[in-house]
Parts: structure tokens; C-alpha cells; sequence
């Protein structure tokens, strides 16, 4: 399913179907109440069955429960005609609502009728989604990507349409190319999208996320602590690279002078350097007498 059509609409969501709504509205102390001309008994109105969001918090359904049993359904929710039984009708956004309004025992609840296809149906589930703000990064990250591959966004395109930068929304696609594990303490708040940037094309990923989380590094020191790590990858490759001779003049040259010395010798050209390193002002004076000695 990739089809492309004029995307100015995107990321209007939930707040322009809202706007686009017909029916009276009415200002109440504490909010705005929708009243629809559609109520439909609950038995009535369906869950979409690929609703792009499975996991709905028990709490905050049983707190939206509460709410709605005492203030009634703020929003409208928004429903198509069941494509299987033209008795039903399809939740196209407002399941959370829906689920709630069934915990509070509501007979009825105010619709707004909706002519989507099935493509538009996923789309604006997707949208609706994403710009909820208890999504973790991941489920973001997912809604993201599904826009990406169901709809033929580019990322510029999704940034644009949801008010995100592009780094933003490039940043969280790339903690999909991490471990499952990795992923799932990002999921379960263990790891930030922070922490998890950092292992991002990381082989040993799994290995530092558990070590980040044990020692409760902050981002920075997480950071610091894969760059070092990269570091002293590098240092040892280089090392692993030198011969056997190599080694053992440097060793030589070490235990003569006490200064870590490193020999970078090409074996096609035959030149090469000699790098010293000092620790302080009297390693170097040091190192300045003997190498004046042997220039005498």
C-alpha cells in the first residue's frame, strides 16, 4: 500500500476533523462540549481492528472513566460505516474515549460520521497517535516510520506536517535500528532516547545499555563513556595492525626512556613516525636532554 497523493493535509489530525465538524457548540465553564447530532447506542459503534495502537494505560482509561461518568464525552468521537456490517459503525479516532465510555457504563455516545477509505482510515489513526503526548519514543518512532512506508512521506514531509524539526524526527526513526532489548528499555523508560542515540550501529548495544542503567549514567556520561569505548577500539586495531618488531621496539624504546612511544611504520614505502608522548614539563626536558645527547 504506497500511494501518493497531495499532502498538504498532513498532520492536521483530529484538530481540523474537529473544525470540520457540522453541529452546535456549546461553551461550558471548564471546556467546550461538541454536541453531535449523531448519538449512537455503544453497542453500536466498533473498534477499528488495525488500529495502529494496542496498548491503552489501565489507569489513565480508568481516570478518562471517571471523567466521562461525571462530565460526559467532551469530543465527539470520530466513526465511518463499517465496511463488513452497514449496522456498525468503525471507530476512525476516539477509541480511548470509547473504551472509557463503556467503563463508565454510557448507553449512548455523540458521533461524527466520516467517509474515509480504508487508507485514509489507517492515516489518520496514525496521525491521531502520534500527536498524543503519553506515546513512548518508540510507538512514536513506529507511527513515524508507518507514515513513511504506508503513505510515501518523506521525513521533511512528516516534520513539516506534525510541527517537528527534521533532526527530531530523524533521531527517533534511528532508535528503530536498535536491539530489541535496547528498544525495550526505551520502551519501559529505562534508557532515554538520549542514552539510546548513543548506541545507535553500536555491535556491543545490548552489552553498554545494561551497563549505562546500572551505573545510572546521565546522558553526558554516556556519551563520554561509548566515546571512550570507540576509542580504545581504534587504539587497539591499530595496535593489533603493527608487527611483531614494531611492538618490540616500542617496547624497547619504553623501557629506555619511560614514555609510551608509538612507531607508525609503512611497509610499501618504508618511512613512517615516531611519536613520543610526554606527561608533563619534566618528561619533556627529559626527553629534550636525551634526544640532545644523542644529536652530539
Amino acid at each position: 500500500m504506497s500511494k501518493k497523493r497531495d499532502r498538504k493535509g498532513l498532520g492536521r489530525g483530529l484538530s481540523a476533523l474537529m473544525a470540520d465538524i457540522d453541529g452546535d457548540t456549546k461553551k461550558t465553564p471548564d471546556a467546550t462540549l461538541i454536541t453531535s447530532t449523531n448519538i449512537l447506542p455503544i453497542e453500536k459503534v466498533i473498534a477499528n481492528p488495525d488500529q495502529p495502537r494496542q496498548d491503552f494505560n489501565k489507569d489513565d482509561l480508568e481516570d478518562l472513566a471517571r471523567s466521562i461518568a461525571s462530565r460526559g464525552i467532551i469530543q465527539p468521537i470520530i466513526v465511518r460505516l463499517s465496511p463488513e456490517n452497514n449496522e456498525l459503525y468503525q471507530i476512525v479516532a476516539g477509541e480511548r474515549r470509547w473504551r472509557a465510555a463503556q467503563k463508565a457504563q454510557l448507553h449512548e455516545v455523540p458521533v461524527v460520521v466520516r467517509d474515509f477509505t480504508d487508507e485514509e482510515l489507517l492515516e489518520v489513526a496514525i496521525i491521531e497517535n502520534v500527536q498524543r503526548s503519553n506515546l513512548n519514543p518508540l510507538e512514536e518512532a513506529l507511527g513515524y516510520q508507518s507514515l513513511i512506508d504506508n503513505f510515501s512521506y518523506t521525513q521533511d514531509q512528516v516534520a513539516s506536517g506534525l510541527g517537528k524539526s527534521r533532526s527530531y524526527i530523524a533521531n527517533l526513526l534511528r532508535l528503530l535500528n536498535l536491539p530489541e532489548k535496547v528498544q525495550n528499555f526505551v520502551r519501559n523508560g529505562a534508557l532515554s532516547v538520549g542514552h539510546a542515540r548513543t548506541l545507535v550501529g553500536n555491535k556491543q548495544a545490548v552489552a553498554l545499555a545494561n551497563i549505562m542503567i546500572e551505573e545510572k549514567m546521565s546522558v553526558r556520561e554516556a556519551e563520554r563513556y561509548v566515546k571512550q569505548r570507540l576509542s580504545r577500539k581504534k587504539i587497539n586495531k591499530t595496535i593489533q595492525k603493527k608487527d611483531s618488531d614494531t611492538l618490540a621496539i616500542e617496547a624497547d624504546l619504553f623501557s629506555n626512556i619511560k614514555m609510551k612511544v608509538s612507531i607508525d611504520h609503512k611497509e610499501l614505502s618504508g618511512d613512517g613516525k615516531v611519536i613520543i608522548s610526554y606527561k608533563n614539563l619534566d618528561e619533556l626536558d627529559r626527553l629534550c636532554s636525551i634526544l640532545t645527547d644523542v644529536s652530539k
